[in-house]
């Protein structure tokens, strides 16, 4: 029995371990791992959505530049909540450690570890392309924001929208400068 086949077996065992891991990393965690509808939890049907499809092209040994749909569609997520960029793509890389203990569980698949090469590799890839798309949106966050205290509109929007965030951040800055 080959990799491919052991993916093919093991592969919604290793893709909803990997959506628990990813989704078990928010501060609502128990909300979108238990609510299945994706109109009522967008975050937990959009990722598992994302990871189902990024683990297909990582079995496949896709090319890197197909990774990019998949992963922004979670580090879109990701990027407005309150993560560093480590926690942000930490996830990501979970898949390696996820597949590596459910392969060594199964002892007729636990010599395909040593195969396991070049989808290591290609979640790494997946992990530097995450890092470059988190950090892309950070910084049109952080434009936008700014564009708001610009323009005004700041004021406006004050509410619990994301850009709402940066007017606690210079409230904090006035009193330091004062």
């Amino acid at each position: 029995m080959g990799l491919d086949e052991a993916f093919r077996n093991y592969g919604d065992k290793i893709v909803d371990r990997w959506v628990d891991y990813t989704l078990s990393t928010y501060k609502a965690s128990n909300f979108f791992r238990k609510e299945n509808d994706k109109f009522a939890n967008p975050v937990g049907g959009n990722t598992h959505e994302a990871l189902k499809k990024l683990f297909k092209l990582l079995v496949k040994n896709a090319d890197p530049k197909e990774f990019v749909a998949p992963l922004d569609q979670i580090m879109r997520i990701r990027s407005i909540q309150e993560f560093a960029a480590s926690e942000a793509v930490g996830p990501i890389h979970a898949v390696k450690h996820i597949t590596r203990e459910i392969l060594e569980k199964d002892k007729e698949r636990k010599h395909l570890i040593a195969e396991l090469y070049d989808f290591e590799f290609a979640v790494d890839m997946a992990v530097l392309a995450a890092f470059d798309l988190y950090m892309q949106c950070r910084e049109r966050l952080y434009k936008v924001r700014i564009q708001e205290i610009k323009s005004g509109t700041i004021i406006l929007t004050d509410s619990k929208c994301p850009s709402n965030l940066l007017n606690k951040d210079t409230d904090d800055l006035v009193k330091v400068e004062i």
